[in-house]
């Protein structure tokens, strides 16, 4: 079998990671890949957003899956033109992908499903949604509407945020026509937690939950990124609230979308609230998280082929998921500045080092690297994940964090309480 996977990032090292483990997997190609996976797979300079270039690379290879990693190509459609093609493609039509490409179509769709989320407007016009903005007072939450790599998002804690927020994102356009649109919402307090399920358009598979860590800098401060960091499970929804979930999310929105003459397939992803009045919905994705797909990955002790394979048949195969008793911890190195501008081109070393420290229970995956003429450097913001299994989260923090002292990189940084909440929740 061949497979190709698109994306550059580290959840696209940890999905050939997973798959390269299935002997029935004779070549996997990445487009268009980074360091790590040049290691283990084939790179293509192929673009995410180049459906018609991924769609002829893959009649070229004689592809036979494709996993679309990031949300680019799945909100462009690259799983209609698979099909057209006659090419399998694990993920969700553009209709259905629009849940993460439209934070406001997302929210028409839990309105209509009954899934419970914030109170929103949304507004094209940015006087109309000042005027709103100056109704529901502060604090208050903004977001750019379309795509915004993990960045479109303000939690004004007062009014001259609040307006400043709009004011960036509609007049100076800084998410371009994804924030052409925004939606305005309460803000939410609680407890935030990633849960993913494996869809096949009818039923819900849920992996174990996950706590992202969003801000730059410890204590959740500074502004958002694509996240610094995850672990799994997060204490506060084990395994005994799956079935919750699942009935009050998952079922009503696959119920929904497939009304709609578009069942979702592939991984849905809700971004949860843990609320005093009960759970609601922050987003959805139509895609693995990252970082939260690497701690998962690692814990996924079922084959990863299999049950994409059933997704897109319509038919899971299973009623439970298993994965590792133990916890696993990833640690994102990002390069000084970043979610800002940072530096590029630094010489990364270390690594083998780290994944000496534990076999099998270390795995350090790469986001922005390239590996050239032998020399591994840095070409992003989020540049390393490193990522630790154990069997309690003290050990797999510690674990992971020894991970982190191996890598030398100049002018990095990275987040020193990854899973901190998780500990104080278990308390």
């Amino acid at each position: 079998m061949r497979i190709l996977v698109i994306g550059q990032g580290g959840r696209e090292h940890a999905l050939v990671w997973k798959l390269k483990q299935d002997p029935r997997i004779k070549e996997i190609f990445v487009a268009p890949g980074n360091g790590g996976t040049a290691g283990i797979a084939t790179n293509v300079p192929v673009e995410v957003d180049d459906i018609k270039g991924l769609v002829n690379l893959c009649i070229q290879e004689g592809i036979n899956l494709v996993v679309p990693a990031p949300e680019l190509p799945l909100t462009l459609g690259i799983v209609d033109a698979c099909r057209d093609a006659g090419i399998a493609c694990f993920g969700p039509d553009a209709y259905a992908a629009k849940l993460e490409g439209s934070k406001s179509f997302a929210k028409d769709v839990m309105y209509a499903a009954g899934v419970p989320t914030a109170e929103f407007g949304a507004f094209d016009n940015y006087d109309d949604a000042v005027a709103y903005v100056k109704a529901k007072g502060a604090p208050i939450v903004i977001k750019a509407d379309g795509l915004a790599a993990g960045k479109g998002v303000v939690v004004a804690m007062n009014m001259t945020e609040a307006l400043g927020a709009l004011e960036e994102i509609m007049v100076g356009n800084i998410f371009k026509d994804s924030g052409s649109k925004v939606v305005i919402e309460e803000m939410m307090e609680g407890e935030e937690v990633s849960c993913l399920a494996f869809c096949d358009g009818e039923r819900a598979l849920l992996l174990p939950s996950a706590q992202d860590h969003k801000r730059v800098y410890d204590d959740d401060k500074g502004p958002n990124t694509g996240g610094m960091g995850a672990y799994s499970p997060m204490p506060l929804v084990l395994e005994n609230r799956h079935q919750e979930i699942l009935d009050l999310i998952f079922k009503p929105v696959l119920e929904h979308l497939k009304k709609e003459g578009h069942p979702f397939k592939g991984i849905l992803y809700a971004g949860l609230m843990l609320t005093k009045s009960g759970i609601k919905v922050v987003e959805f994705n139509v895609r693995f998280g990252d970082p939260e797909c690497q701690p998962l990955l690692m814990r996924l002790e079922d084959n990863l082929l299999d049950l994409m394979s059933s997704c897109i048949k319509g038919a899971l195969y299973k009623d439970k998921i298993n994965v590792s008793d133990d916890v696993s911890v990833g640690i994102v190195i990002a390069a000084e500045g970043y979610p800002g501008s940072y530096k590029k081109g630094m010489e990364i070393k270390g690594i083998t080092e780290a994944e000496k420290l534990a076999d099998n229970k270390l795995k350090v995956f790469h986001s922005g690297t390239k590996l050239e003429n032998g020399v591994l450097s840095s070409t992003g913001g989020r540049v390393l994940c490193v990522t630790a299994l154990a069997p309690s989260l003290d050990e797999a923090i510690k674990l992971g964090y020894q991970g982190v002292s191996c890598i030398d990189m100049p002018y990095s940084q990275y987040r020193t309480d990854i899973g901190a909440k998780g500990i104080k929740n278990q308390k």
